[in-house]
């Protein structure tokens, strides 16, 4: 077994150079309204051959293979699905894709080392957390960053409220949890978590966020009107990712190198894109280079 759990932490360290692979759908209605099915899309990340490949989920086809342009790491769909955001990790910056016609029609520069992405309830804003420290706010009526929020050491996996006035920021290597005011684009709280703090989802009423603490292996779960962990639960080791379906009373967590996934009670719950082992080395990776060329 620990044969086993060495082999798997080796293929993702190496994984980390090659390819990351990140999975994100879109539902794309028809342009009028006669009865053609609505159809869901796709969309892979492939880091290594730097290209974003979609497949049609209805005959589980690639239908269409959209260029990158430098090590496409992370990626949200706006909630209407006309539009996709690839964060490009090696180029710091965010392409815009037109879902309709597979087509980028933006490429938006952001901080250093764009990872984690989230886009905001109501599809004006996008949240891209920059390795580097940052987190940068693009207007999507315009594509430009009107912002840039500086947040704690290795910012990662980034969700906003339902309600769109607060973003969480999971600060990985200050095990912290930074609260964004979207009003003002202003911290207003941090808050301690466990070790490596990377996934994280907030509830459909906006009253809890989860958050996955990968050095610790537990979700930290925060009450949103104090900006205070009320609950630290035990998981699996290695936990990275985590989904909350509405309707569902359970959180699923998704754990390495056991490749096991932990439930958590809690109440209706929407899904997040979930953020890797990968994600951790590298930021470690990018800080400690910040570090030794600033002294």
């Amino acid at each position: 077994m620990k044969n086993h759990k060495k082999l798997h932490l080796a293929a993702l360290a190496s994984a980390a150079g090659i390819l990351f692979l990140i999975l994100v759908s879109s539902m794309t209605s028809a342009a009028t309204s006669q009865d053609v099915p609505t159809k869901t899309y796709t969309y892979i990340l492939n880091s290594g051959d730097n290209n974003v490949s979609v497949i049609d989920t209805t005959n589980n086809t690639v239908i269409a293979t959209l260029p990158a342009v430098g090590w496409p790491y992370g990626a949200a769909v706006s909630p209407d699905g006309t539009k996709i955001y690839v964060m490009n990790f090696a180029n710091n910056t965010t392409s815009v894709t037109d879902t309709a016609n597979n087509t980028v029609i933006a490429t938006v520069t952001v901080g250093g080392w764009p990872q984690g992405v989230a886009v905001s309830p109501d599809g004006t804003k996008v949240y891209v957390t920059n390795a580097e420290g940052t987190v940068s706010v693009i207007d999507t009526a315009t594509n430009t960053v009107t912002a840039n929020v500086n947040v704690g050491f290795g910012p990662n996996g980034v969700a906003v409220n339902p309600a769109g006035t607060k973003a969480y920021v999971t600060n990985s290597l200050s095990n912290t949890t930074s609260v964004i005011d979207t009003a003002t684009n202003t911290v207003i709280a941090n808050v301690s978590v466990g070790f490596g703090p990377n996934g994280v989802a907030v509830s459909p009423d906006g009253t809890k966020v989860y958050v996955e603490n990968q050095l610790s292996n537990t979700t930290s779960v925060i009450d949103t009107a104090s900006n205070i962990v009320i609950a630290t639960v035990t998981v699996e080791s290695w936990p990275h990712g985590v989904h909350i379906k509405k309707g569902m009373d359970k959180v699923n967590i998704a754990s390495n190198p056991d490749t096991n996934a932990s439930q958590t009670n809690t109440q209706n719950n929407p899904p997040t894109t979930p953020c890797g082992f990968n994600n951790f080395i590298i930021t470690a990776l990018i800080v400690l280079y910040i570090w030794k060329k600033s002294t």
